[in-house]
């Protein structure tokens, strides 16, 4: 929506600009050249000459029909800075006159899956191929189109969850999306992030150094690590809290970038669906994210 000034700029510069070029027509078609004789413009290449002849009469009225669908149309239709046109038209309408047309259209296949519980459409194949389409329209730019994830984007084809793989927690994560934060920790200073990062690759059977993992046990469990990663660093999927024992990892798993983990923290958000999917579709989807989990995981 444009400010009220900037409306009637842009409406006085349309209007300008096809006016314009019709005064522009009409002046020129007034032009009379003499009988007999034509002149020429004076340009001359190697022996051609330009004459001055008037444009064709079919070729002046396709500028004039130019003009006038122009015309046309700014008053049909929101050309006119902020007026909607005499059709009302927008985009956001349109668009939400196909969506309707086509809630009506499969509307009542998806109040079936609707009432149906997220575990059984996993064992629904048919349901589970339109779960499939639904997750490569709006899933797969993030997760892949083999749902492996990729860096900072969660693998969902293992066993691996944040917040917990059954069927209706993650429906609760592509309804209400989920937002997860691991706050910085660069008060604690370069050698005791180096402690803390190869504690934790100590946890998960990496290679490290022993003596500063011991240095790093330490402080895993006065400096607030223990508090959401747990004690024995098991993770807490009330609070989407990685496991740290396990060999997933979100980031990476090298000392450097641990340390840069602790040092910068990470913030990570998966959108919320419940404001663009029905209820059914949202269930599809669950279905098919959560029967990713529940074959091995593809090599």
């Amino acid at each position: 929506m444009l400010t009220s000034v900037a409306s009637i700029i842009v409406t006085i510069v349309v209007l300008a600009s096809i006016i314009g070029c019709g005064f522009i027509l009409w002046n020129q078609s007034r032009i009379k050249l003499p009988k007999g004789k034509v002149e020429t413009t004076g340009h001359a290449w190697d022996g051609l000459e330009e004459y001055n002849n008037p444009l064709p009469k079919w070729w002046m009225y396709l500028f004039w029909i130019t003009v006038i669908f122009a015309l046309a149309y700014v008053f049909l239709y929101p050309a006119l800075g902020n007026n909607k046109g005499m059709l009302d038209w927008s985009s956001t309408g349109q668009w939400q006159k196909e969506i309707n047309k086509a809630d009506e259209q499969y509307g009542p296949l998806f109040a079936k899956y609707a009432q149906t519980p997220v575990q059984d459409l996993a064992q629904d194949p048919q349901a589970i191929e339109v779960g499939k389409r639904l997750y490569l329209t709006y899933c797969y730019q993030c997760h892949g189109s083999d749902a492996r994830g990729a860096k900072g984007f969660p693998n969902l084809t293992d066993g691996d969850w944040l917040y917990g793989g059954q069927p209706e927690t993650i429906l609760q994560t592509i309804t209400q999306g989920r937002n997860g934060m691991m706050p910085p920790h660069a008060h604690l200073g370069e050698e005791s992030i180096k402690d803390l990062a190869n504690y934790v690759r100590s946890l998960s059977g990496l290679a490290n150094d022993s003596l500063r993992a011991a240095k790093g046990k330490e402080l895993f469990a006065s400096s607030g690590c223990a508090g959401c990663h747990g004690p024995d660093g098991k993770g807490n999927q009330a609070i989407g809290a990685p496991n740290l024992t396990d060999n997933v990892w979100l980031y990476g798993s090298s000392e450097k970038t641990i340390a840069e983990t602790i040092t910068n923290g990470r913030q990570n958000m998966m959108p919320a669906f419940g404001d663009r999917l029905n209820e059914g579709k949202l269930k599809l989807l669950s279905a098919y994210v959560y029967s990713l989990s529940q074959k091995p995981a593809a090599k």
